[in-house]
């Protein structure tokens, strides 16, 4: 039978390690002084393209941001 005594707060809390990481990473942020907070907050930001293929050839390329703007 399994304890729960060792178990990691943040899956107790019923959180994966990744929004765990991402809270906390984002507390951080929040925390730092100007202009080391704009800085942190720039690097946060994701960029990538998708590319949908349609009979074995790619069509263009779509620029995505996680930005919700």
């Amino acid at each position: 039978m399994a304890s729960n005594a060792c178990v990691p707060f943040w899956r107790a809390a019923g959180m994966t390690y990744i929004t765990y990481s991402n809270l906390c990473a984002n507390l951080v942020r929040q925390c730092l002084k100007e202009p080391h907070r704009s800085e942190a907050i720039n690097r946060e930001k994701v960029h990538f393209t998708v590319t949908k293929w349609v009979d074995a050839k790619p069509e263009k390329p779509t620029l995505r941001s996680d930005d919700p703007e």
